[in-house]
């Protein structure tokens, strides 16, 4: 009896079918808006004692590039903010703005939407993080390393906040 290559005998002689085959590389990243404001600066200088409260805002942008096939473009855009606990006086604020693009084959088209928005900001996560953690300690704070930020569970809030609106919009007919 012959084997099929696994150990196993083959089964009624049928072939396993070939999974599709993934094609995905990162063929560039940047930064497409970069901002930085010390709020400590405009008073005395000093920075308030105690532990700051950090608020940080992630949001997603993907679309295909036209001129080459694809090829997609995705931005993660961060937004985050220091204040003081006890007042509330604003410390810092960061709005980075960090792009890739990406050259996508082989996903099916069912997949890609969750591909590009949870796949892809995953792999230039790291980069990003790292010039936050620059651009603060470069403006007198203590270097803010980002923690991990999941962006699966990320995807699933937004698909449920915009299954929720659909909802809302639908007017039942009585």
């Amino acid at each position: 009896m012959a084997e099929n290559g696994n150990g196993a005998a083959p089964q009624n002689g049928a072939q396993p079918a070939a999974a599709p085959q993934v094609k995905f590389q990162v063929l560039a990243q940047f930064v497409r808006d970069l901002s930085f404001e010390n709020a400590v600066v405009r008073g005395d200088g000093k920075l308030p004692a105690g532990q700051p409260d950090i608020q940080v805002q992630v949001s997603l942008d993907a679309k295909k590039k036209t001129e080459t096939e694809n090829h997609f473009e995705v931005v993660t855009k961060y937004k985050v903010e220091a204040k003081t606990k006890e007042t509330g006086q604003t410390l810092y604020l960061v709005e980075l703005e960090y792009g890739a693009i990406f050259l996508i084959d082989g996903v099916p088209q069912d997949q890609m939407h969750p591909f590009l928005l949870i796949e892809c900001p995953r792999i230039v996560f790291p980069f990003a993080r790292r010039i936050i953690s620059d651009v603060t300690r470069d403006g007198g704070f203590p270097p803010l390393n980002l923690d991990m930020i999941d962006f699966m569970a990320m995807y699933r809030q937004q698909l449920a906040a915009r299954q929720a609106q659909q909802g809302q919009g639908a007017n039942p007919v009585s």
